[in-house]
């Protein structure tokens, strides 16, 4: 066991951690002393508490390791040797708790052997192994459902960039189609101006073919108007078509 504590250790702090390492050892060693005359679920419990009181071992060793740095270095070779001694100490029921817990006969009482002859403990092997099997098909269907979620995230993000890129396709026809829309009024204004040019330039009096030659102009310009806005329609149609296969 570790020495008592020094009162020239150089720092209160250090000294507290000691004095309550003290404590947790002297708890510790006691239920250790006491796993061996226990089986089954008591035994557990004894292991579980020893466990509980090894990691609070632990964690003072790491607050008085941090602390010993601030001793000053005339005391610190003192205080480094009581705190190996300490360390030895909680090593030495860390591997004792070892033993006491991997000692599965004594743990789990008279139903638990290697080679398991009665019914009974035929029967509770089965049902181990039976929530073995359940825990891995749990598992896998685990798995496979993270595997659906992100193959369903990967399509839904292809999904949205195909819209985006369809959305700006449709953006660009629209703005297409607007400027030819411009286009064709500006050629029916054109036309129609050349004709009432041509109208007002007529002389009174003209004759009845410089007429039906005006009405027969007239009709020729509307169904170039019109050839003109179908085939303008059509190329935009096939300009939709070809950007969204491609």
């Amino acid at each position: 066991m570790s020495n008592p504590l020094d009162t020239d250790a150089g720092s209160e702090l250090f000294g507290s951690y000691e004095a309550e390492l003290k404590l947790v050892q002297a708890d510790l060693n006691q239920k250790l002393d006491q796993i061996p005359d226990l089986s089954g679920e008591p035994r557990k419990a004894a292991v579980r508490q020893a466990e509980r009181a090894l990691d609070e071992a632990n964690e003072l060793l790491d607050q008085m390791r941090i602390e010993k740095q601030n001793i000053p270095s005339a005391t610190r070779n003192k205080v480094n040797q009581r705190f190996r001694n300490f360390e030895t100490d909680v090593d030495q029921c860390k591997r004792k708790l070892k033993t006491l817990s991997d000692d599965r006969k004594v743990l789990f009482g008279d139903r638990y052997t290697d080679n398991p002859t009665s019914d009974a403990q035929l029967e509770q092997r089965q049902q181990l192994l039976s929530g073995t099997e359940r825990m891995d098909r749990s598992s896998k269907r685990l798995r496979e459902s993270q595997r659906l979620a992100l193959e369903t995230e990967n399509i839904g993000r292809d999904t949205l960039a195909d819209l985006q890129t369809q959305r700006e396709t449709i953006v660009h026809t629209r703005a297409n189609l607007l400027e030819s829309e411009g286009y064709v009024d500006r050629s029916v204004k054109t036309l129609r101006g050349m004709a009432r040019r041509y109208m007002l330039l007529a002389p009174y009096g003209r004759k009845a073919e410089d007429l039906n030659y005006l009405r027969v102009f007239r009709m020729a310009t509307n169904r170039i108007i019109t050839i003109a806005i179908i085939t303008v329609l059509v190329l935009l149609i096939f300009a939709v078509i070809y950007s969204k296969f491609h």
